[in-house]
């Protein structure tokens, strides 16, 4: 299922083609009789990274209504030397770096963006295989894990994911075996896994990303395509469930940055309702000082947990 729509709208925060709708009521008849969450992504997609905060706190406050699956939507093959996404002005991965760096910069999730001019990705399917690889073997949060190391990897540290070493070094500092997941994302298994994903992202109807979908134990869903608030995701589900969701208590910063390992200031202030300005004031009154390290990239502040 290859995209190819690398532009993202910055308003509705969807990289591919949007509904017309914000929240488009669907039915799903093949769906399991439960409450299912799915969530259709790509390891480059950036407005999945921007999304995160979000999605995390919708996670964690609301994860006790549905199963959460993370299905790879394949939003770049390869460059085939022609235009890729030309509506919106993408002939090349150069012109990737920059549209990153204003997603960056407007949801302040930061992505440097710059490998796409000196050594760009070539191809999402590989980090997707990998994904799969992991998601069969140890199950969806340890794979979710990955998603999150490798998307740290590449848009705030400017790593190529799409290099095998690469890879293999994000698994390895997971406690996994890098170069078995790699080698067998490589094989057979893994290219079926994720045509198995790009089969059920089409039969979902996702056609850009961040795709959710939640469907509830009658078949009938909302499909909600784009970053959105926490706000809109609660609304969605509310929708599905037929009444009022009632949320969870964040967990204290302690235990989520434990959990976390490397927490951005602005996935602190969307989790816990901070302001930017508190931030600093936040941290010291939740965080033992010996509990964890302040550091900068890009103009915003990370807090990494005490190893």
């Amino acid at each position: 299922m290859n995209q190819n729509n690398l532009m993202c709208d910055l308003e509705t925060g969807v990289c591919g083609v949007a509904s017309a709708d914000e929240l488009e009521i669907i039915n799903l008849n093949k769906l399991q009789k439960t409450i299912e969450l799915y969530y259709v992504t790509d390891p480059i997609c950036s407005h999945c990274w921007a999304l995160e905060p979000t999605l995390r706190r919708f996670n964690e406050q609301y994860g006790q209504y549905f199963n959460f699956h993370t299905v790879m939507g394949g939003l770049l093959e390869k460059w085939d030397g022609g235009p890729v996404d030309p509506a919106n002005g993408i002939y090349g991965p150069a012109d990737v770096a920059g549209h990153w760096r204003e997603v960056g910069e407007h949801t302040r999730m930061p992505i440097d963006g710059s490998l796409m001019i000196d050594n760009p990705v070539q191809s999402s399917f590989p980090p997707s295989r990998v994904f799969k690889i992991i998601q069969k073997h140890y199950g969806e949060v340890k794979a979710f894990e990955y998603l999150r190391r490798a998307r740290e990897a590449l848009f705030a540290f400017n790593e190529n994911i799409g290099e095998k070493s690469v890879l293999v070094k994000i698994i390895n500092v997971m406690g996994l075996d890098g170069s078995a997941i790699v080698k067998e994302a490589d094989e057979k298994t893994g290219h079926a896994l994720l045509n198995e994903d790009f089969t059920l992202a089409r039969n979902l109807g996702a056609r850009g990303f961040p795709t959710i979908i939640m469907a509830n134990n009658e078949n009938k869903g909302v499909k909600i395509v784009g970053g959105r608030s926490l706000e809109h995701y609660a609304a969605g589900l509310k929708q599905v469930l037929g009444e009022e969701p009632t949320p969870k208590q964040q967990p204290p910063l302690s235990s989520l940055l434990e959990k976390e390992k490397l927490l951005f200031s602005k996935e602190i202030e969307i989790m816990y309702d901070v302001e930017k300005s508190d931030i600093n004031f936040f941290i010291e009154k939740e965080l033992s000082p010996s509990s964890y390290h302040v550091k900068e990239i890009l103009g915003e502040t990370y807090f990494t947990a005490e190893k």
